[in-house]
């Protein structure tokens, strides 16, 4: 729950916040820990727009975690403890009222003598990852939580910005796309049904283009809400799906994976992303097995998740990663499992999945590039040879007419 007060600090200050807490005995006692003498104390109830949100946590962004991650081993590197270098970065989102109230919790729970990874692990005001999670556990273990949260803030970097160049690289396409089908919809719907009745005063046989592209004309302008109202429909419930149905989305995403060209991206794009965060968590510790399946569950791809998660349960009866994973060579790339198997033989796994991450997301950053490169002049040639095609059916009936 949380709670809103109102009092002073022990220095005379007059200050208003919010502070989560089980009960409102609770909420006393946590102020009364931090120095805070409360005028008011009440449970905050949600707003209006808060009640259509479904997700009572907050979900942090790669951009902000990163930040985040990045100040606080700045902060930790310079000899302050993490309860100081809580209260400095708390200071940073003054305007941000999710974040502080975070931080604050946070401060609290270490105030009260906890560790940071249970203080992140208590607080129910926003979601965090799980492999950060654990990265913060081994780390604060092993003494190396400053190090372990700037290669954490690397990492959440690199993903924020592999997320903006795939947005920013498919922005133009898809506008295009958007823009070719509403024109084409456009002149179906409201163009051609004006010079329709034209051609019925003819009474003569018009060509086959002419006759189709009337029909697709009709068939737009009598079903133009029609078709508006399934298309929404139909992504709603596709998203809805997507997120409630286990099965749905396991068969999309097995579709994708069949896909060419854009199925190996997918699939390399999953398989980086596995091996950075995995390079990741060895590097700080983590068992092996719990590597895998922490690096398993950031997989978007529910097959191949599913894979690295049942090659985890091999992995704990004592076989090999690379073993287990050769049943899957099929649906992975081989030379993946191969450098796993280089790795294991080696006792280098940690350096060889960081370089297979930097190999792939490399390779696929190309590919994206040559494929947006392909992609742009085939979009122009679609867009004016579909709207070249309406224009030439319409405009055969009237060559013939001038030529008899």
């Amino acid at each position: 729950m949380i709670f809103g007060y109102k009092g002073f600090t022990k220095e005379g200050t007059k200050v208003k916040d919010r502070i989560e807490a089980t009960s409102l005995v609770e909420a006393r006692a946590k102020l009364k820990a931090n120095g805070i003498i409360y005028q008011t104390l009440k449970e905050e109830k949600a707003s209006f727009f808060e009640k259509f949100d479904f997700s009572s946590r907050y979900k942090i962004s790669p951009k902000e975690l990163s930040t985040l991650s990045r100040e606080l081993s700045m902060y930790i590197r310079s000899g302050i403890s993490i309860v100081n270098a809580i209260g400095i970065v708390q200071t940073h989102y003054e305007k941000h009222k999710k974040m502080k109230l975070f931080l604050s919790t946070v401060n609290t729970h270490l105030s009260e003598g906890q560790n940071f990874y249970t203080a992140l692990q208590e607080q129910k005001v926003v979601t965090l990852p799980n492999f950060f999670l654990e990265s913060i556990k081994v780390s604060e273990n092993g003494g190396l939580l400053d190090e372990v949260l700037l290669e954490l803030s690397r990492f959440l970097k690199e993903q924020d910005k592999i997320h903006k160049e795939i947005r920013g690289a498919f922005a133009y396409p898809s506008f295009m796309i958007i823009l070719s089908l509403v024109m084409i919809a456009f002149m179906l719907t409201f163009v051609v049904p004006q010079i329709t009745g034209i051609f019925t005063s003819m009474h003569q046989e018009l060509p086959l283009a002419t006759r189709f592209v009337i029909s697709a004309g009709a068939f737009f302008s009598n079903n133009f809400q029609y078709i508006l109202a399934t298309l929404f429909i139909g992504i709603v419930v596709f998203i809805t799906l997507k997120k409630k149905s286990y099965a749905f989305s396991f068969a999309v995403d097995s579709f994708i994976l069949k896909l060419p060209l854009f199925g190996t991206l997918t699939m390399k794009s999953e398989l980086a992303r596995f091996a950075y965060i995995a390079s990741l968590l060895l590097r700080s510790g983590v068992p092996f097995v719990q590597t895998i399946n922490l690096s398993a569950n950031i997989l978007n791809n529910l097959p191949i998740k599913n894979y690295f998660s049942a090659a985890s349960k091999e992995v704990v009866e004592g076989k090999l990663l690379s073993n287990s994973l050769v049943k899957y060579a099929k649906q992975l790339d081989n030379s993946f499992i191969q450098a796993i198997a280089l790795g294991e033989e080696t006792s280098e796994l940690e350096s060889v999945l960081s370089n297979i991450s930097e190999l792939y997301f490399e390779e696929n950053r190309d590919k994206t590039t040559l494929l947006l490169t392909l992609l742009e002049p085939a979009l122009m040639l679609f867009v004016g040879g579909s709207i070249g095609f309406i224009v030439a059916a319409m405009l055969l009936p009237i060559f013939s007419m001038s030529i008899s």
